[in-house]
């Protein structure tokens, strides 16, 4: 799947450079930030300038890169106290074993260090260096110092190194880094505050301690909704049957196993919620008598009876007539005919539909959806999971903005 961003529109983000291989890790970093809608200024130190040339951030950023406490054109203005004041968030990657010390001891002999003690914005760190200066006693000190002032350190990872060892001190991906920014900068977007409640997943009815009913859905597709609710601003509580996926940031989690399970998560969720999507592969039937112990092979059929599960949106609806719910309908024909029957049935505000079947949305990473409402549809063409759950997501934000 590709990665898609967060919305970081009208951020400001001052990104800090400093000496070391990761440096390269910085320029993919501030493109990613772009991506995202953000405002970067890249101020890098003279030993970063040894592994990455300030063009390539002048580059990416549309800015020169300010390097010197002794620009005199910068300074006549008092510069490093302007670029202080302007960033929104400070953010040091790579931040060095050297940067971190002389951070923790209030130095200001280089501009990066002086325009971090003139701020009282947030400041935040992503240490990368060998595993040995990461776990030496001075630099572990000197983080304790650094977050004890409120200074957000984010990482490092472990695994190879440019040295050739394997530990602790690699640099946290680019990736991981821009969302990391979203969450240190708090809820922003169309729906910022808002608490959103997600089901996602299959579920699972025991036939007996070994067996299940089960479907073929991964999950994929609510997760990935889940986590662009959250992009816009949205506190998600991701309601999930067994997955394998990761928590997407910004989602709390909560598992359950089989239906009724989910419908019990998603009543007591959606007591304080304002949005509700339900893209839940539900079972529609769990087995009647659920066997306590393993059930034995004796002939050659086995029948098993079956009892209707409780409709979730259903149940949802009736307890929360005010909430705005959105459905989804997995169908092989008559797509619009019986999403539309489903909107109005199960009172939604909006239902997205999808054809299902061999090789059509489940176990594959590609999904289409058609998206109806009273009065209207919206066709989201063939496109990766994540990036259709980004325009399902502003359709959503739309439509509970706006209201009816």
């Amino acid at each position: 799947m590709t990665d898609s961003p967060p919305d970081l529109r009208g951020r400001r983000i001052l990104l800090g450079v400093c000496g070391g291989i990761a440096a390269y890790k910085a320029a993919d970093l501030s493109r990613r930030l772009i991506e995202a809608g953000a405002d970067v200024q890249v101020v890098m130190t003279d030993n970063a300038a040894r592994f990455v040339g300030a063009a390539t951030f002048q580059a990416l950023t549309g800015k020169p890169v300010r390097d010197s406490l002794w620009d005199a054109q910068a300074e006549s203005h008092m510069g490093h106290i302007e670029l202080a004041r302007w960033a929104d968030l400070i953010l040091v990657a790579p931040a060095s074993a050297n940067t971190l010390a002389r951070l923790a001891h209030g130095l200001a002999d280089d501009l990066l260090a002086t325009l971090v003690l003139a701020s009282d914005r947030p400041l935040a760190v992503a240490p990368a260096m060998n595993r040995l200066m990461w776990n030496a006693p001075a630099t572990q000190d000197n983080l304790a110092t650094l977050r004890a002032r409120g200074v957000r350190v984010l990482g490092p990872g472990a695994g190879f190194q440019a040295c050739g060892e394997t530990g602790e001190g690699r640099m946290r991906e680019p990736s991981d880094l821009r969302d990391d920014v979203a969450g240190l900068l708090g809820p922003h977007g169309p729906l910022a505050g808002r608490h959103a409640v997600v089901t996602a997943g299959p579920t699972r009815e025991p036939i007996d301690p070994v067996r299940f009913i089960t479907n073929r859905s991964s999950g994929k597709q609510g997760y990935a909704l889940a986590r662009a609710l959250a992009q816009l601003g949205a506190r998600v509580s991701l309601i999930s049957g067994p997955t394998q996926l990761a928590v997407p940031p910004g989602c709390v989690r909560i598992e359950v196993e089989t239906a009724a399970q989910m419908c019990a998560a998603a009543l007591d969720a959606a007591a304080s919620a304002e949005l509700f999507v339900g893209t839940a592969a539900v079972a529609d039937y769990r087995v009647q008598d659920v066997a306590t112990d393993k059930i034995k092979k004796t002939g050659t059929t086995m029948q098993l009876a079956l009892v209707r599960n409780d409709d979730i949106l259903v149940r949802v609806r009736a307890a929360r007539p005010d909430l705005f719910m959105v459905g989804f309908a997995a169908e092989t024909e008559n797509l619009e005919a019986h999403a539309r029957d489903k909107l109005a049935r199960k009172q939604l505000n909006l239902i997205a539909a999808n054809r299902v079947g061999p090789g059509r949305a489940f176990d594959v990473d590609d999904n289409q959806l058609s998206v109806y409402w009273a009065g209207g549809q919206r066709e989201l063409a063939s496109a990766p999971k994540d990036v259709l759950a980004r325009e399902l997501a502003l359709l959503i934000a739309e439509h509970f903005v706006t209201g009816p």
